[in-house]
């Protein structure tokens, strides 16, 4: 490898860091590790190179734990795990084994692909982390509560990676696009423009009675993924008789959202306390209301 590549690889981990959600994966590291380890790092998945890091309790306890699959958002064209280590520490500081996977950008094919291999690939292996392979849930925030929704209602798509029916028992939903004909975004246009059918890249077009619980967040002051995003498919799930709690938080905007899962900003709300709340009801049998 010639100097100049050598220069270039080693830049990768500080590039990293200079996005807005690296500079904050790196204020969540430095304000503590919340009783938390990073199980594994950069894990094959997959038909493409794909890889994924496992968070979970750094105290060991018995038998396997519960299981979020976080999957990051970036507009289906952004984003790189290593920045999200704020999310994979969150959800493990409340007992979760938390995989983060890497996804293709930007076409809907490919990422709807490799966010269902990882799905199938959690399912196979997390005991290992000591995951419960029969407690999976996905979380997202943005294009990946868009992708996590659309993986929970649309079954082609576990089903083409060979995961089992019934393989995500919960999904957490933040600041997701789940009803957005025509699409008015750029990133939308490139992603899924070329979609012959383009119901079929809408969670909405998939709710059905027996979807998985679903917590569907979103902020009063969002302006990138509008909140009645999050009200249309509330509605659909309800009116089928689908389990799904949506939550407004009052002033939080696109970004806020999923900058409240870290450390140095959780005041800005409860959705963490919420997300774990809901799934920890989810997994246990019983009801338990998010904060009003």
């Amino acid at each position: 490898m010639t100097a100049r590549r050598w220069a270039a690889v080693a830049l990768i981990p500080l590039l990293a860091a200079c996005t807005p959600q690296g500079v904050l994966n790196s204020l969540d590291r430095a304000s503590g590790a919340r009783g938390t380890e990073r199980a594994a790092e950069a894990v094959a998945f997959g038909d493409h190179g794909q890889a994924l890091d496992i968070w979970r309790p750094a105290e060991r306890g018995n038998g396997l734990r519960p299981v979020v699959v976080f999957v990051y958002g970036g507009g289906w064209a952004m984003g790189r795990r290593e920045e999200y280590g704020f999310a994979g520490r969150a959800f493990a500081s409340r007992g979760y084994i938390t995989v983060v996977p890497d996804y293709r950008k930007p076409l809907f094919e490919d990422f709807m692909t490799d966010g269902a291999q990882a799905v199938a690939w959690t399912r196979a292996n997390i005991a290992r982390y000591g995951g419960d392979p029969d407690r999976i849930a996905l979380a997202g925030h943005s294009a990946g509560a868009h992708i996590s929704a659309l993986l929970a209602l649309d079954p082609r798509w576990l089903a083409g990676a060979g995961a089992p029916t019934g393989t995500v028992k919960a999904v957490v939903g933040l600041a997701g696009p789940y009803d957005f004909l025509p699409f008015t975004s750029p990133r939308a246009d490139v992603a899924m423009g070329h979609v012959a059918d383009k119901q079929t890249t809408q969670p909405i077009t998939y709710a059905r009675a027996d979807a998985p619980p679903m917590l569907l967040a979103t902020g009063s002051a969002d302006t990138v993924v509008k909140p009645r995003n999050s009200v249309a498919l509330g509605r659909a799930l309800e009116g089928l008789g689908a389990p799904v709690t949506v939550r407004e938080y009052p002033g939080m905007s696109h970004e806020g959202i999923v900058m409240a899962l870290s450390r140095p900003f959780g005041g800005k709300g409860p959705v963490l306390d919420d997300a774990a709340g809901f799934l920890n009801g989810v997994f246990s049998g019983e009801q338990h209301p998010v904060t009003d």
